[in-house]
């Protein structure tokens, strides 16, 4: 029997992305029986089989496209082909086959700005499942971030030039040392980016003051509604530390509405209760 299990586990501690598909159910005449399961990757086929023939062809180009898919498409599809008219084989019957992916990449945020809210922001993401890069013309207070694999850090003077290259599927953080500085760099992102989440730090006044500037460049207020500033919830006080908790609860908040709960791990199911 296929050890799917270990090639899973392979898979994921080498840090490759597959999709797993299983033959959950099949009806009438089926090249194979139900509980097939193969692993797709990039490369191809890498193990097990739903059966060959035609209708792994038609399962493994699935398996690719879904691969290639924005995360926030989410992580399982479920499918029902008909042999002769979906696949084009002459059996007559039918399978259902899920799809689920495992996508290694993890969560990214990109902050811009080392100042006082980073420097408690980013330890506090840091016991969080995500990869943070960081970016401050400021050496000093790039120097001051605790150093770990899942932070990047990049001392660079034009912040608004790094906008180009930040991934789409980064949550973006703008919170650099001053409003000129933020207003170009927000400015960048939303002339050629569309990310899933940009937020600006600073006060409900200066969030009018960057909207109405926004509006004098000529953005339109549906671009601009997207931006969230202020950033963070409204609790706690004005502390660094109660800040970046404000912020960390705002970000999950987000992420788990656009990614939903694959996430989070150990959850309590909502039936249970702890005293």
């Amino acid at each position: 029997m296929e050890n799917h299990l270990g090639h899973m586990q392979a898979l994921l501690g080498e840090g490759t992305s597959f999709v797993c598909v299983t033959l959950v159910e099949v009806k009438g005449s089926t090249p194979r029986a139900q509980g097939g399961r193969m692993l797709v990757t990039a490369s191809g086929l890498h193990s097990g089989t739903v059966g060959g023939g035609l209708l792994e062809a038609k399962a493994m180009e699935f398996s690719l496209e879904f691969l290639q898919k924005n995360e926030l498409s989410g992580q399982t599809k479920f499918v029902q082909w008909n042999l002769n008219r979906d696949v084009g084989m002459s059996c007559g019957g039918s399978v259902k086959l899920f799809f689920e992916r495992f996508n290694t990449n993890p969560w990214e945020i990109i902050i811009f700005g080392a100042g006082h809210v980073a420097q408690s922001l980013i330890p506090l993401l840091l016991t969080l499942d995500c990869q943070i890069t960081c970016f401050d013309p400021r050496q000093e207070w790039l120097n001051k971030l605790p150093e770990s694999t899942k932070l990047n850090k990049f001392c660079v003077q034009n912040l608004e030039e790094n906008a180009e290259q930040s991934s789409e599927n980064a949550f973006v953080l703008i919170m650099t040392h001053g409003h000129r500085s933020d207003f170009y760099v927000v400015q960048k992102f939303i002339e050629e980016r569309n990310q899933p989440f940009l937020g600006v730090i600073g006060s409900r006044s200066k969030a009018t003051t960057l909207k109405k500037e926004l509006i004098k460049e000529g953005f339109k207020q549906k671009q601009i509604e997207k931006i969230f500033c202020p950033l963070g919830f409204s609790l706690g006080g004005n502390h660094p530390k109660e800040i970046a908790v404000s912020i960390t609860a705002q970000l999950l908040y987000e992420r788990d509405k656009l990614f939903g709960k694959k996430h989070i791990r150990n959850s309590i199911p909502e039936s249970k209760c702890i005293s």
